[in-house]
């Protein structure tokens, strides 16, 4: 069932429904997200059942107000509230000690936990009603199977889960690809994850470096190598490389779409051409929305052209990595 996310009604639905234990679907300014309250470990397991996730693969805590991460915190470091005081409400997630005794089963078992408040109006205004209601987080991983694209328009979380499932319909997602994860629970600052926020705008307003991370780094939403991926097999290839693949191809006919920004589009046998975009936030806005709609148009190779080197590139690149490894 899909609700209108601008609606005062349906989102008081959505918020009772959460409440009372179900799972809802709501946009953020990154992508859809698949929601439980994240102090019921018993409507956080629908989460894990839904999406046939691992049970032990943590998820994100999303909050209405910054003040709200307090609730599921043990404790806040100096460094996380600079973050915060940076990039919330947005698209940045935060590693914390966790409280004891509280949302273990959205923590994956661990002591640590991923909190996140996001900017979209339609995400805070379900998150605050729901807060109303005593509700206070909610648990979100990505509205989708498990290691599968992530969704950025509310018909994408339908195809995956069907009408049963309620879905704030709040438009396509501004950015496109997940939260940037920083690990803040151990001491010094580690990048888990690449989002549009770039590692130099972390750093300025950490007020230090961010490290790699290590060995002993907590599991973190979509970190795994495997991830992101479409039906189709996606390859990364560089510019050369994808020029010459396409000239060797000749006219043989194959179900293959090309993804690049420089090479020529040309009108070669059976392949389908989508060009991406020159800039960095724009690619990550359209990126998931692309494979999705390569995998409906039946194309069983996806050959995309290497993100440039530039930090702004990280994030893209994070994802077609993953998807690439699936």
């Amino acid at each position: 069932m899909v609700l209108d996310g601008g609606d005062a009604l349906a989102l008081q639905q959505a918020a009772g429904l959460l409440a009372a234990g179900e799972l809802v679907a709501f946009p953020t300014e990154t992508v859809y997200g698949l929601g439980a309250r994240a102090d019921d470990d018993a409507a956080v397991a629908k989460i894990f059942d839904a999406k046939g996730r691992p049970a032990d693969h943590p998820l994100i805590v999303h909050v209405a107000e910054p003040c709200d991460a307090e609730r599921f915190a043990r404790s806040v470091p100096a460094v996380a509230r600079r973050l915060m005081d940076a990039f919330w409400p947005g698209p940045l997630t935060l590693i914390l000690p966790r409280a004891d005794g509280l949302a273990a089963a959205a923590a994956g078992g661990q002591s640590s936990i991923g909190l996140r408040c996001p900017s979209h109006p339609v995400a805070h205004a379900v998150l605050a009603a729901a807060q109303q209601l005593g509700v206070a987080g909610v648990a979100a991983p990505s509205a989708n199977r498990f290691g599968r694209i992530s969704p950025t328009l509310a018909s994408h979380v339908v195809s995956e889960f069907g009408d049963a499932l309620t879905v704030l319909d709040g438009g396509a997602c501004e950015l496109g690809i997940e939260s940037s994860i920083v690990d803040c629970s151990r001491g010094h600052p580690v990048l888990l994850r690449p989002g549009v926020l770039t590692r130099a705008r972390l750093e300025a307003a950490a007020g230090e470096p961010l490290l790699a991370p290590d060995a002993d780094a907590p599991r973190a939403s979509g970190t795994l190598a495997a991830h992101y991926a479409p039906n189709a097999k996606l390859r990364l290839m560089s510019q050369q490389m994808l020029t010459s693949a396409l000239q060797l191809l000749g006219d043989r006919p194959m179900k293959l779409a090309v993804y690049s920004r420089s090479v020529p589009l040309g009108a070669a046998n059976g392949v389908r051409h989508r060009r991406m975009p020159a800039l960095p936030d724009q690619a990550a806005h359209e990126l998931f929305s692309v494979l999705r709609e390569l995998d409906a148009e039946g194309v069983q190779l996806i050959w995309v052209e290497e993100p440039p080197a530039d930090p702004e590139w990280d994030g893209v690149r994070d994802r077609l990595l993953r998807a690439a490894a699936s």
